[in-house]
């Protein structure tokens, strides 16, 4: 305990102490940092008497808690061995309390010293999201001058969104056939996936629910599609508006975005902390890492590879020949939005990051920025759509399905629809790859083989998504010849 709080007091004047360096290395020194803690301070699961107190607060089954009881002083060191003796010690029904069993049962204080510094980091992003997409979509379709323009940019935004969706599943598809990562895949590891089927709308249902019912209930759930939708019409019709309510509600929101900027700004400041605070966490939680890559390496090594040639081959050509724009310095300009989306898995969370590095390091303006980077972290998911194909494809060979050319291409098109239906939080691709399972005619359950890597891959893919989104805003602002710092 003592240990924990003296490298806790360390780390915190390492970070201090960074203010000179440049924001994306102290980022990186976090996430570096962060990972080191995290293997120090692996997470295990102990019954406790405040288990028990805790149980009896939340109404679980009394015969549940009595039995559950029986595990006080054994400490179990993974996840994993604490559910097997819950199978074996418990004689009744507990699948719906076996979550809360195995919240309860979490020990780790040097880890829970800390993870509340990414827990408030995270939210105090999301507190943004909602009013700097509002204030700066508004404000950027009122700026635009008018519907021809917002038809025009709305034609690109979306060409350039299913162009690179389509590239980067193409290029999971090819990997995945290369290497055949499902082909004898261990089918013991299989965990158990609850809910998913439900959680999953059709495209249909997407499509149809862009437009809301009732905006305030949409801006309180922080749906973004719906929001999205009517902030483009507002301000839309702020330009058909008499002269003095046009220049009022301009201004309005004008200033009303360069408010939310600043505090944005404010917010950026404590990323290396917060950074810390998630990827310690994420690390301890892990069972068994070394034991994990050796079971699902080449899964992983699927995923990362068809990743990897997408990020660093596919969307450098498109920006360096279509958008005419050096990409080693457009990735060194969007580094702390990149960093940061890989650190907490949602390209959401990292928009205002991500809009205010695009506007003052790519030099990419308001009117570009404000529709571009809110629909794509919306609806452009190059590396969801990748992974969700690659999924599905090693789930079809670890079950001994034999997907013909008509079929892969059918999962194509499914997931490339799928990806934009997916939200931008942590593990959406999870439940979106339901679609593309139930298309092709594949067991839902096969999604347990996958469940334990998900949140690693999670990260990368992550990252991927908010550097398509980077990429597409500098491409589209030199279509529309503005001249950008990089």
């Amino acid at each position: 305990m003592f240990l924990a709080a003296k490298i806790i007091i360390i780390l915190h004047k390492i970070i201090l102490n960074m203010k000179k360096i440049a924001l994306h290395w102290q980022i990186l020194v976090a996430l570096l940092l962060a990972i080191l803690y995290g293997v120090m301070f692996n997470t295990n699961y102990q019954v406790r008497d405040i288990s028990v107190k805790r149980l009896v607060y939340l109404h679980v089954d009394q015969q549940v808690i009595s039995q559950y009881e029986q595990l006080k002083g054994i400490t179990f060191e993974t996840k994993s061995a604490l559910k097997e003796a819950l199978k074996n010690k418990i004689d009744v029904d507990y699948s719906k309390f076996e979550k809360t069993l195995i919240k309860e049962a979490y020990y780790n204080p040097p880890i829970r010293y800390i993870a509340w510094l990414g827990d408030v980091f995270i939210r105090a992003l999301k507190m943004l999201i909602i009013p700097l997409v509002l204030s700066s979509l508004i404000s950027g379709v009122s700026n635009l001058g008018g519907s021809e323009n917002l038809g025009r940019l709305g034609l690109k935004t979306l060409s350039y969104y299913i162009l690179t969706s389509t590239f980067a599943i193409v290029t999971g598809l090819f990997f995945v056939n290369l290497l055949k990562p499902g082909v004898g895949a261990d089918k013991s590891a299989e965990q158990m996936v609850e809910g998913l089927a439900k959680s999953s709308d059709t495209i249909g249902d997407t499509l149809i629910n862009i437009v809301p019912t009732n905006i305030f209930e949409s801006l309180s759930n922080g749906n973004m599609l719906p929001i999205i939708f009517f902030a483009i019409i507002f301000g839309v019709f702020i330009t058909k508006a008499e002269t003095k309510a046009k220049n009022l509600f301009t201004d309005f929101f004008n200033a009303l975005f360069d408010i939310m900027m600043k505090i944005t700004m404010w917010v950026i400041r404590f990323t290396p902390i917060g950074v810390f605070g998630i990827v310690a966490k994420v690390i301890a939680d892990q069972d068994d890492l070394i034991g994990l890559a050796a079971r699902m390496g080449l899964y992983m090594l699927t995923v990362l590879l068809a990743l990897s040639v997408h990020a660093f081959i596919t969307l450098p050509l498109l920006t360096k020949f279509i958008g005419k724009v050096n990409p080693i310095k457009h990735f060194k300009a969007v580094s702390t939005p990149l960093l940061t989306a890989f650190s907490t898995s949602s390209s959401g969370a990292t928009l205002p990051l991500t809009m205010t590095a695009v506007e003052k390091n790519d030099g990419v303006s308001n009117k570009i920025t404000s529709f571009t980077l809110p629909l794509g972290a919306t609806v452009n998911m190059d590396g969801t759509a990748l992974y969700e194909l690659v999924a599905a494809m090693f789930i079809a060979q670890a079950y001994g399905f034999d997907m013909t050319i008509g079929q892969q291409f059918l999962m194509v098109l499914t997931a490339l629809l799928a990806s934009i239906g997916a939200a931008a939080i942590p593990m959406a691709g999870m439940v979106m790859i339901t679609v593309v399972l139930t298309v092709a005619g594949l067991p839902l359950e096969g999604i347990g083989l996958i469940l334990a890597v998900d949140r690693i891959l999670d990260m990368f893919r992550t990252s991927v998504n908010v550097w398509s989104d980077t990429c597409g805003a500098v491409i589209i602002a030199k279509s529309e010849g503005e001249t950008l710092k990089v």
